[in-house]
């Protein structure tokens, strides 16, 4: 029996899982195919929502607009799905130098980062095992649990039917007056590729310039390590609890290695040395690929020749902070009521695209 769906999307990581939320709630018909893989760039990742980041403390692209909208989102998922996923508390970002110091005091005269900023002290008030010489500066943010609301998510649509735990096979897809069919079950209005990675290999869309990258992070026990800040300093400690912390994260460009390293578990351990006295002990060593793009913009928009077909992806570190509001942007531009960005829009290197389109795309 021929399911038949508004939008079939593929993957559910992070850009995907929250795509599929913000369209369900909309009143689509949605169908997920993931392959349920373990250590997905979203599965690993800590979660932040940081709005200044970077070594020049920069304020994040429509951070203005991107924060509320995460925290809103996640707040519903919640609500949902009867879980606690979201954590807000501040981010202590650790000066290195005196100049990190006269740097941040040179911008906290700049209103839209200072309202995000809480404090900036070359004498922050002490915080239990920490290093912090120089000082630093308390900034809004927190960190999402990103495994655990995708498992809920995920564990929601098997439930009600509308995800398939199944790798999507190119050759399966045809397109055709009526629509998309995919195999002899499933007939779409419209297909998003949400793959991450991935895309790469799509014979759709590797036309487009992703740009992934590896990252390792360390989840070590550190008891008597401060549990009420986020900690940043070359690298981030996130709290998971019970004397628990996620350190990270690496970025290793191709080739990348097969599973975790011993150079990023010396890099990290290294790093969290730099922020704590204390002692600590490595438990786990996770490492997955990124979803990066050159200018560091994710990528969405519908194909050049084939308007069925559409792809949202690219978010890279960004993920947690941008995908709710990217998705409820792209959703009304699939629905026809809004323009996409152009800062996010495919059509910024639609010259890459070849002028033949993969003999596989179009079927009659």
């Amino acid at each position: 029996m021929t399911q038949s769906v508004d939008y079939l999307l593929v993957g559910h990581g992070l850009a995907g899982a929250t795509l599929a939320a913000v369209l369900r709630q909309r009143g689509r018909r949605v169908l997920v195919l993931d392959p349920g893989l373990p250590d997905t760039a979203s599965s690993v990742a800590a979660g932040l929502l940081n709005p200044v980041a970077g070594k020049r403390l920069a304020l994040g692209w429509r951070m203005a607009e991107l924060l509320p909208a995460a925290v809103a989102y996640y707040r519903q998922q919640e609500q949902d799905l009867g879980q606690e996923f979201l954590r807000l508390l501040p981010i202590r970002k650790l000066f290195s130098s005196v100049a990190d110091q006269n740097d941040a005091m040179a911008r906290s005269a700049d209103r839209p980062w200072q309202d995000f900023v809480a404090e900036i002290s070359p004498e922050l008030p002490p915080l239990a095992g920490v290093r912090q010489t120089f000082g630093g500066m308390l900034i809004a943010g927190g960190y999402l649990r990103v495994r655990e609301l995708l498992a809920a998510q995920t564990a929601a649509g098997l439930r009600e039917g509308w995800l398939r735990q199944e790798t999507f096979d190119p050759g399966l897809l045809v397109i055709g007056p009526a629509g998309v069919t995919y195999g002899d079950s499933v007939l779409a209005a419209h297909v998003v590729f949400c793959e991450g990675a991935a895309a790469r290999h799509n014979p759709w869309f590797n036309w487009l310039p992703l740009t992934p990258n590896q990252g390792e992070v360390l989840d070590v026990e550190c008891p008597g390590l401060a549990e009420t800040e986020v900690l940043n300093k070359g690298a981030y400690v996130v709290p998971l609890g019970n004397g628990r912390f996620r350190v990270g994260a690496t970025y290793r460009w191709p080739p990348f290695a097969t599973g975790t390293t011993a150079e990023a578990l010396a890099e990290l351990s290294q790093r969290l040395a730099d922020i704590t006295d204390l002692p600590f002990t490595v438990v786990q060593q996770w490492a997955a690929v990124r979803p990066a793009t050159r200018d560091r913009k994710p990528l969405l928009g519908t194909h050049p020749a084939l308007p069925s077909l559409s792809i949202c992806n690219g978010f890279g570190s960004k993920g947690v902070l941008m995908a709710p509001r990217l998705a409820g942007h792209f959703a009304d531009v699939l629905e026809g009521t809004a323009e996409l960005w152009a800062e996010v829009n495919i059509r910024r290197y639609f010259s890459l695209y070849p002028a033949v389109a993969p003999a596989t795309a179009v079927s009659s």
